[in-house]
């Protein structure tokens, strides 16, 4: 079951989403993860469990949803050029997916049954991208597309820590991102 998509994002329906956000918080540092309940989260947000359920459908994709809230973001850092910008956006994307809860978000969305949290994590990567992309072209310089960088940089990256022995190093990270680099350069100069 998909998240529900149109809800007014303030008033009572935000204040509810954040209430049972802040409930599975505070269980995860209480609890084990496999102790959690939807019963267990409504009781500790003051709601009914059939609040969760009409939300959500499933525990799963409440995990899903709020890690995915919990790991969003801070705006990407400005290097002043676009280069060192990728390098240390991936950089810090590497120690936050690798890190123990980025995997667990990254199993508990993978697990929710293609609710919109994939969609959600793709959208906040996306943005992220996009701000650098708009700075560097903004300073003049050739970029390639965000969907570039999340077919070539970080789909391999969140493949290879959800299904290799190990997360990628972080020089074959940068590999990627000079690889993405030269090819956009090399498109402008053919045309």
């Amino acid at each position: 079951m998909a998240i529900k998509e149109g809800i007014r994002p303030g008033g009572r329906s935000a204040r509810v989403q954040e209430s049972i956000h802040g409930a599975v918080r505070d269980l995860l540092r209480e609890h084990e993860r496999g102790d959690l309940s939807v019963p267990l989260i409504a009781t500790r947000a003051g709601v009914t469990p059939s609040t969760i359920y009409r939300r959500w459908g499933d525990l799963t994709t409440l995990l899903a949803d709020a890690a995915v809230e919990r790991l969003r973001p801070d705006p990407p850092i400005d290097c002043g050029n676009l280069r060192d910008d990728l390098r240390t956006w991936t950089e810090m994307y590497l120690d936050d997916v690798d890190s123990a809860p980025g995997r667990e978000m990254m199993r508990d969305v993978v697990a929710s049954n293609g609710a919109n949290c994939s969609g959600k994590c793709m959208a906040i990567t996306r943005d992220q991208l996009q701000i650098i992309i708009d700075r560097a072209v903004a300073r003049g310089e050739t970029s390639p597309s965000a969907e570039d960088l999340i077919d070539r940089v970080v789909a391999p990256t969140v493949y290879r820590i959800l299904y290799a022995e190990a997360a990628p190093s972080l020089a074959r990270v940068h590999q990627w991102v000079d690889g993405c680099l030269a090819d956009a350069n090399a498109q402008v100069e053919r045309v």
